[in-house]
């Protein structure tokens, strides 16, 4: 059974003026234990879909599963199973309060979902271990670097051993150090404890070496699906540029003939410039035509595309054009009129202890 499985998700914002539809009916399937990218541009409905999943804005259509409740039905059962860690903007950063102990802001979350003193305390110790916080718990939280402050918010999200958890934008604002940093621990909680990550990104380094599948909104719905490799692949597969002694026109007919070549053009210095699937497994083949041809060549490469091309195929812009505007925060993608606040995952965790009680 999938951890989150939604069908034709949807969400239409109305005022006096106009309607907005912020998403027009998303359904995707992301399974147990996967790392799970989803990318948009601003304005695509990738901030209010999240919303949706992680409980914090009602859907106007469709239906969806998380972590084993139903979203309409049972939203409350959804934010005892999954961890929230939303985007660090502002003064607010991801949730975190400058003028507590890390200690204190673990054990405020634990008992938010209603860990006794003792469970707590397990917690705390088990993920100060799990994610690089050692020393840090006398600390106050504004003294914390941006990547240690980063990593707090995180060991908030994860505090109730949730099996999914949502992570928006998690290394904006680092420096490449510690985004690479906040990978690896990323990536452990995966390998280590089994954690399924859904997270969305403005860094498409980031979603290329962290996620084994990537979803990629745009208007509403989605455009594309599949790992890094294979949505670079379905775009315009590989490129192979060569220079040939002479004869380019001979070899131009030659490959283009060739059955693994999709296409024949000319760069702007006069190399030839091929695009074929699968090029590390096509060059061998490409080379031998040539040389039982005696075409000799000058220089060859092999190219792949990114997933920032992909990404430009697909919705016709950069995601790159759109990554300095993640600092607006939350609001300013996809969420006209909502009037919705993200808040924290001490906020959702609130939620759901509130739920408990009524419960």
């Amino acid at each position: 059974m999938p951890i989150i499985e939604a069908k034709g998700l949807a969400r239409t914002f109305r005022s006096r003026k106009r309607t907005v539809q912020a998403v027009r009916g998303v359904d995707l399937r992301v399974e147990e234990g996967e790392i799970v990218g989803f990318l948009g541009p601003n304005g695509a409905g990738k901030t209010t879909t999240l919303r949706m999943l992680t409980t914090l804005l009602e859907p106007t259509a469709g239906s969806a599963t998380v972590a084993g409740a139903d979203l309409l039905a049972d939203p409350v059962g959804v934010r005892r199973r999954i961890g929230y860690v939303p985007q660090a903007i502002g003064q607010t950063m991801g949730g975190t309060d400058p003028a507590c102990l890390v200690g204190e802001e673990l054990a405020d979350q634990a008992a938010l979902y209603g860990l006794d003193r003792a469970d707590a305390a397990r917690r705390a110790r088990s993920l100060i271990g799990q994610l690089d916080l050692g020393g840090l718990d006398r600390r106050l939280v504004k003294t914390l670097s941006g990547g240690q402050r980063r990593r707090l918010e995180i060991a908030l999200g994860l505090v109730h051993e949730p099996p999914l958890v949502f992570l928006d934008e998690p290394t904006t604002g680092l420096d490449p150090q510690s985004r690479s940093n906040l990978w690896d621990h990323i990536r452990r909680l995966r390998s280590e404890v089994g954690t399924t990550v859904f997270l969305t990104t403005h860094y498409l380094e980031e979603a290329d070496a962290l996620c084994d599948r990537v979803f990629i909104i745009d208007h509403g719905v989605i455009v594309a699906e599949g790992t890094p490799d294979e949505l670079k692949r379905r775009i315009s597969g590989d490129v192979v540029t060569l220079q040939v002694n002479g004869a380019r026109e001979r070899a131009r007919e030659l490959l283009a003939g060739q059955e693994l070549v999709e296409g024949v053009g000319l760069s702007e210095d006069g190399a030839l410039r091929l695009n074929v699937y699968h090029g590390a497994e096509a060059l061998p083949a490409l080379l031998r035509v040539l040389d039982d041809a005696g075409v000799t060549m000058h220089s060859i490469n092999l190219s792949r595309p990114t997933l920032d091309d992909v990404f430009l195929t697909m919705t016709g812009r950069s995601l790159r054009d759109d990554s300095a505007s993640t600092l607006r925060g939350p609001g300013a993608a996809g969420s006209t009129g909502s009037g919705d606040s993200t808040g924290s995952g001490a906020g959702a965790a609130r939620e759901a202890r509130r739920g408990q009680g009524d419960s």
